[in-house]
């Protein structure tokens, strides 16, 4: 079946890492093709017989970024499988990024040229969200921010492979000392349950690990939670699936993101094992392999 995947988002937040995982999943990639060779590309590649393709278009195509969201739309009602990947990190992530790679902004000299002074670094990544924005409300988002490249390869392989005729559901555990990810849709807090972390001999696992595991289920807040979460999940569900969206991701914090989250977002993803297609994923918990 042809498949398109589009790989959009701020400069500096993981693009190129996204298409080298989809080039070693056999996806034929083009980066930095400018939006009005969107339609003649996909085009293209399908009358060569090609089954999956991906291109990445962000802020270096310059004057017609504005135009992709129509761009989308029109090629989607046309019925071609379109895939879009919104990619983003916080600020503080993106200036580690540009001072470590010694790169500069690809707005800067654009910037220059219409003020005629330099723009500051932070004043480049404002205006990039700026012009992004009406693309990352309609699209789906990963926050790379703290996140290792092989944890967004592994999201990345992971993402590609669902059904788009139903809502994928997400249960993603974090680390509030982190940061709550923007890409969550629903956010609940379980700093409040008793912690793991205390018991020197559960310090060391993840709440994957069936001695965390126990050790949790024998508090009634725990098993009182989860019920709550799925019981609201539950009910408005549904209402997501009709609002046309593809994604929904349900976010579950706790302190470190090693045991309460990771434990509660296992438990929900097995009361959901009904729901086609769900994953569940640890910001915090870095794959063992990436196959």
């Amino acid at each position: 079946m042809f498949h398109v995947v589009l790989i959009t988002g701020i400069s500096g937040s993981g693009k190129s890492v996204a298409i080298r995982q989809l080039e070693d999943q056999g996806y034929t990639c083009i980066d930095n093709l400018p939006v009005k060779f969107l339609h003649d590309f996909i085009a293209c590649a399908r009358e060569d017989g090609l089954e999956k393709v991906a291109v990445a278009i962000d802020v270096r195509s310059p004057g017609e970024l504005a135009n992709l969201p129509d761009v989308i739309s029109a090629i989607r009602a046309m019925g071609t499988p379109l895939q879009v990947i919104f990619l983003e990190a916080d600020d503080r992530t993106l200036k580690q990024r540009y001072s470590e790679s010694r790169r500069r902004h690809p707005l800067a000299y654009r910037l220059q040229l219409k003020n005629g002074i330099a723009p500051s670094l932070g004043e480049c990544i404002a205006h990039e969200r700026e012009l992004l924005a009406p693309l990352r409300d309609h699209e789906h988002v990963i926050d790379t921010s703290d996140l290792p490249p092989i944890q967004l390869r592994a999201w990345i392989k992971d993402l590609v492979v669902h059904d788009n005729n139903n809502v994928l559901l997400t249960f993603e555990s974090f680390a509030f000392k982190k940061g709550v990810p923007s890409d969550a849709d629903l956010v609940f807090d379980v700093r409040f349950l008793p912690n793991p972390y205390y018991d020197k001999d559960l310090r060391p696992l993840t709440g994957r690990d069936e001695p965390v595991a126990t050790w949790l289920s024998q508090f009634d807040s725990v098993s009182e939670i989860i019920n709550d979460i799925t019981a609201y999940i539950q009910k408005w569900l549904p209402y997501y699936m009709q609002d046309t969206r593809s994604y929904l991701t349900v976010a579950i914090g706790c302190t470190g993101g090693q045991h309460r989250s990771v434990y509660v977002a296992e438990e929900l993803a097995k009361r959901f094992s009904s729901h086609r297609p769900i994953r569940v994923r640890h910001r915090s918990q870095v794959p063992k392999n990436l196959t």
